[in-house]
């Protein structure tokens, strides 16, 4: 079942994002309870979620944001796509990409993008079969964090 979080997901969206860049489990103090209501606080950030059996197996992120330009019609951004190792290859992420592609629909957004820092040939695959063009743009990172 692919829907938008509730604050009672934190946990288990937690759990799955130690699989996204190897994150360690966070201690669930102020800070990230704090960063968590404001996420959830915000209409314009949708965080996507699929579960089976009360399990959150896959998700991504959903932002859409104002713009001034293209008859001032918002655009989205997708991000943190991660799908639980064991639960691969089914179509889970399509579902939840599929979800935010909806929404931004529903926003009425001029268009929909996705970074990625894989280069693994089958995630690149997976995002062009989902609709997502590699060479229509092309993004800059700068970081601002040690990495």
């Amino acid at each position: 079942m692919v829907r938008e979080a509730v604050r009672t997901d934190l946990e288990g969206l937690l759990t799955l994002y130690m699989q996204l860049h190897d994150n360690p489990f966070p201690e669930l103090d102020e800070r990230v309870l704090s960063v968590w209501e404001t996420i959830m606080s915000d209409d314009s950030h949708h965080v996507i979620v699929a579960e089976e059996d009360g399990k959150i197996v896959s998700s991504c992120i959903c932002v859409i944001i104002p713009n001034l330009t293209r008859g001032q019609r918002p655009y989205a951004l997708v991000e943190n796509v991660i799908t639980d190792k064991d639960h691969r290859k089914r179509g889970i992420a399509t579902a939840c990409l599929n979800f935010a592609k909806d929404i931004a629909m529903r926003e009425n957004c001029t268009r929909l993008m996705l970074m990625t820092g894989s280069k693994e040939r089958s995630t690149l695959d997976f995002y062009e079969r989902a609709g997502y063009d590699p060479n229509d743009k092309k993004a800059f990172v700068q970081w601002l964090i040690e990495r």
